[in-house]
């Protein structure tokens, strides 16, 4: 399994369609954004944690990790290597629960109870991706296009937490800060995401295989390793 990651608006949901498109062997799994846009009792979870995110981020963060951890699990069985999920518990924590945490969203009874989850669900029981496909861009380009987009639940989005989210996905993903060593050590295939996939043809094609070389040479290494490793 493998699984793309990058900021609100970048692209993720667009480039896994034409992804899939242009190389129908790669599955991919579209990210559960319905368990926090839907109306729950009446409220969008999303909106309420943008317009208050005192209030919502633990309430969010929980509930986003363990809709992650379900699909995570469930895919981590499959035994076709081609299938790419849409972010993951990962990002969830590294990104935006980090954010929360920095930025006084959680409190530190939240941050240590939300802690002690994450290390029993997703380090003790999610098997780590074989790798992760970054698209990168710049956090206007992102922000442009998430208004463009007019998701629901995304109208209380600024610029500012945009390039906070940036900042995370940076530290995750390229200098790997803070990141548990067993991830660290997972590769990166990072996209320049500033383009736009549907009218360059030539570099959406570009990406394309270049996902399927990262596939390709990720699974021989993995292959190698196994190899190498086996007792006598």
């Amino acid at each position: 399994m493998y699984i793309l990651e990058g900021n609100i608006g970048v692209g993720k949901s667009t480039f896994l369609r034409l992804l899939h498109h242009h190389c129908p062997e790669i599955s991919v799994i579209q990210e559960p954004k319905d368990n926090w846009t839907s109306d729950a009792q009446g409220q969008s979870l999303l909106a309420n944690f943008y317009q208050n995110p005192h209030r919502w981020a633990y309430t969010i963060e929980t509930l986003a990790m363990i809709s992650r951890v379900k699909d995570h699990t469930r895919e981590q069985v499959d035994l076709n290597p081609k299938r790419i999920l849409e972010r993951s518990v990962y990002s969830g924590h590294y990104c935006f629960a980090k954010n929360d945490h920095a930025q006084g969203f959680l409190s530190p009874v939240e941050w240590e109870v939300y802690v002690r989850w994450v290390d029993f669900l997703v380090h003790q029981g999610c098997k780590p991706p074989r790798g992760f496909v970054y698209l990168r861009a710049n956090p206007e380009a992102c922000f442009e296009r998430m208004k463009k987009r007019n998701r629901r639940g995304e109208e209380g989005i600024t610029l500012e937490y945009m390039a906070q989210i940036n900042d995370w996905h940076e530290k995750f993903l390229i200098t790997k800060d803070g990141v548990a060593p067993y991830l660290a050590n997972i590769p990166v295939l990072v996209l320049d995401a500033n383009h736009n996939l549907i009218q360059d043809v030539q570099r959406l094609q570009m990406y394309v295989e270049q996902v399927k070389e990262f596939m390709r040479t990720t699974q021989q290494v993995e292959k190698f390793v196994g190899a190498t490793s086996a007792p006598l």
